[in-house]
C-alpha cells in the first residue's frame, strides 16, 4: 500500500514506529529511530505552526507592518542569516522574493509608492523607467533572544528583484541572491540576475546596491562561504543548473573581482546528477570533483549553465538552499531523484569530494527540500517547498530524519530557517503568509 506522507507521519506518532537504521527498498532514505525525535507534533490552537511538546513560537514580524525607518515590512520573506550583535542581540538579515509583477503592497513603499520619497535614490538599485521601482531586497530584524522580544526592523537593501536565498559571510555580512535574469527594458532600468552584499547592522541603514557581477549572472539561489579560504559556493535554481565556485582576488572583498568556476565530477564530464531517467549516482556515493573556469559570466543570454555543462560541468536539478557547517557544504536540489522529490548533497572542500547525502522518496519524511541550515549540534535543518503541506525536517550527520514542525496555516513553503548565534532560537518564515517566527524549546 502506498501511504501518503501525512498518513505515514500520523501513524508514526500514534504507534511509535521504530525505524533504526532501516533503509527503504529503493535505498533512498534513512529514517531515525524515532521520526519524532522531540515527540509528536502538538496541534497549534492558533492554527499556524504545529510543534512538539515543550516548544513554542512567536510571530515576530508581519508583512505590511511599519518599521523603525518608516518603511513597511515587505512580503514574501525568504532566506535569512543570523549574526551576533552587541549586548547579546541577534541581527537577522532577511530576503524578500518580491518579483517584477508583484502587487505594490508586497513592497516597502506602500501601495501608492508614497514612502519612496523617504529613500535616498542612490540606495535604490533599480528605480524603473516609469516611476515604479523594483520592490525586492532585504530587511534587517534586531531580536533579543534573552527576552524573546523584537527590538527593531529596517530596510537594508532596496531595488533588487526576487531575492530568494543567499548566505552569511565570516566577516559579518549577508550575500543576497536574485533568482531572476530579467534584463533592462519593459519598465526596468537595470539588468538583474546578480548577488549583492548587505552588512549586518544594528542601526537602520541601507547597503550600497552594488551588483557583484564577477559572481555571474544567472538564476542565483543561495551561497555558502568557506571561512578557511574565502571561496564562495553558489547554487542555481533551474532544472538543469550548475554548482558554482567564486574565487575572489582578495578574500573578503567580493566586489573587487575574482574567478567563477563550475563543479565537475572527475572522470565523468557532463554528469547528470538528477537521477531522473537513469540512476547516475547512488545514495552515499562519494565522488572526486574538480572545477572548470567559466567565461562570459555576465552574458546577456541566460546560457552560462549550458556552456558550463558543454564544457564538462555536472548538471543538478534546481539547486536551492546551501550552508557551510563543520568543514562541509550542504546544498539542496529541490527536484532531484527518480521521484523528483529532492536531493541533498554534501561537498567537502578539504578533499574536494561530493556525496549524495539524501535522496527523498514518495511518502517519506522529506519532500522538495529548499532552504536549509546547519544546526549548532551539526544536524541539517531543511525547509520544505512541496505542492501539499510543508514541514521543517532535521537530518543527522548519519542521514537519520525527524520532523520538527508543520505549517498548518497555509500551503506556503517554509523558508529561511536559521538559528540565533546563542543556539536558543530558530527563526523561520511562512513565505506566502508574510510571517517570521521565532521558535524556542529544548533543542538537541
Amino acid at each position: 500500500m502506498n501511504y501518503s506522507r501525512r498518513h505515514f507521519l500520523r501513524m508514526s506518532a500514534a504507534c511509535g514506529l521504530g525505524f533504526a537504521g532501516l533503509r527503504t527498498l529503493a535505498g533512498c532514505q534513512t529514517y531515525s529511530a524515532d521520526p519524532f525525535r522531540y515527540g509528536p507534533l502538538v496541534e497549534d490552537p492558533e492554527g499556524i505552526l504545529d510543534l512538539p511538546e515543550g516548544f513554542r513560537y512567536r510571530v515576530i514580524s508581519r508583512v505590511g507592518r511599519s518599521m523603525a525607518d518608516g518603511f513597511l515590512v515587505p512580503g514574501l520573506p525568504d532566506g535569512m542569516a543570523a549574526f551576533e550583535g552587541p549586548r547579546g542581540l541577534t541581527i537577522l538579515v532577511r530576503n524578500h522574493e518580491v518579483n517584477v509583477d508583484s502587487d505594490p503592497a508586497m513592497g516597502p513603499f506602500g501601495e501608492d509608492y508614497s514612502l519612496l520619497a523617504r529613500l535616498d535614490p542612490s540606495y535604490l538599485y533599480d528605480a524603473g523607467t516609469d516611476g515604479r521601482p523594483c520592490l525586492g531586497g532585504c530587511t534587517t530584524v534586531v531580536y533579543d533572544t534573552a527576552t524573546q522580544t523584537l527590538v527593531s526592523e529596517h530596510l537594508s537593501l532596496a531595488g533588487s528583484l526576487r531575492n530568494c536565498a543567499g548566505g552569511p559571510t565570516p566577516w559579518g555580512s549577508w550575500i543576497t541572491c536574485e533568482e531572476t535574469v530579467e534584463r533592462a527594458g519593459d519598465g526596468l532600468a537595470m539588468d538583474h540576475g546578480y548577488c549583492f552584499e548587505v552588512p549586518a547592522t544594528l542601526e537602520p541603514g541601507l547597503a550600497a546596491p552594488v551588483p557583484l557581477k564577477s559572481m555571474g549572472r544567472f538564476n542565483h539561489e543561495a551561497v555558502a562561504v568557506d571561512p578557511d579560504t574565502g571561496a564562495v559556493y553558489l547554487t542555481e535554481d533551474t532544472e538543469d543548473g550548475l554548482i558554482y565556485r567564486f574565487l575572489p582576488d582578495t578574500p573578503g572583498r567580493l566586489a573587487a573581482g575574482g574567478r567563477l568556476q563550475a563543479l565537475m565530477v572527475a572522470d565523468a564530464a557532463g554528469l547528470d546528477t538528477r537521477n531522473w531517467d537513469v540512476r547516475a549516482v547512488s545514495l552515499g556515493q562519494r565522488m572526486r570533483s574538480r572545477w572548470i573556469d567559466l567565461s562570459e559570466i555576465d552574458a546577456p543570454e541566460d546560457d552560462l549553465r549550458l556552456r558550463g555543462f558543454a564544457g564538462g560541468a555536472a548538471r543538478f536539478a534546481r539547486g536551492e538552499g546551501m550552508w557551510y557547517g563543520d568543514g562541509k557544504i550542504y546544498f539542496a536540489c529541490t527536484s532531484g531523484g527518480p521521484d523528483r522529490n529532492g536531493q541533498i548533497w554534501r561537498y567537502e572542500p578539504g578533499d574536494e569530494s561530493l556525496t549524495l547525502f539524501v535522496e527523498a522518496e514518495t511518502a517519506g519524511l522529506l519532500t522538495n527540500a529548499d532552504n536549509l541550515t546547519v544546526a549548532p549540534w551539526g544536524d541539517v535543518v531543511v525547509c520544505e517547498d512541496s505542492a501539499e503541506d510543508d514541514h521543517l525536517v532535521g537530518i543527522s550527520p548519519d542521514g537519520d530524519m525527524y520532523v520538527i514542525a508543520h505549517n498548518v496555516l497555509s500551503s506556503s513553503e517554509l523558508a529561511g530557517a536559521v538559528f540565533s548565534p546563542d543556539g536558543s532560537t530558530l527563526f523561520v518564515n511562512l513565505q506566502v503568509d508574510g510571517l517570521t517566527l521565532a521558535v524556542t524549546g529544548p533543542w538537541a
